[in-house]
């Protein structure tokens, strides 16, 4: 558990690995959202595979930072 704490707050220029996490989680839910609205504006099929694999990195990002989140405060 300590192993896992400290790098949770392992500082990469000033900020913590599990900010960093957040960010990135938010910022690929948002890409992963655009995909499909671009596609639907532009009303050219995008293919699901891009859209799927987006997804997968999301969850994976997000569910490292729930756990360092959660090793954190147990």
């Amino acid at each position: 558990m300590a192993f896992l704490q400290s790098i949770a707050y392992q500082p990469i220029l000033g900020f913590p690995v599990i900010g960093y996490l957040g960010i990135l989680s938010y910022v690929l839910l948002v890409i992963t959202g655009a995909l499909m609205a671009v596609a639907k504006r532009r009303k050219k099929r995008l293919p699901m595979k891009r859209h799927h694999r987006f997804a997968m990195v999301t969850l994976a990002a997000a569910t490292i930072h729930g756990i360092l989140a959660l090793v954190v405060y147990v």
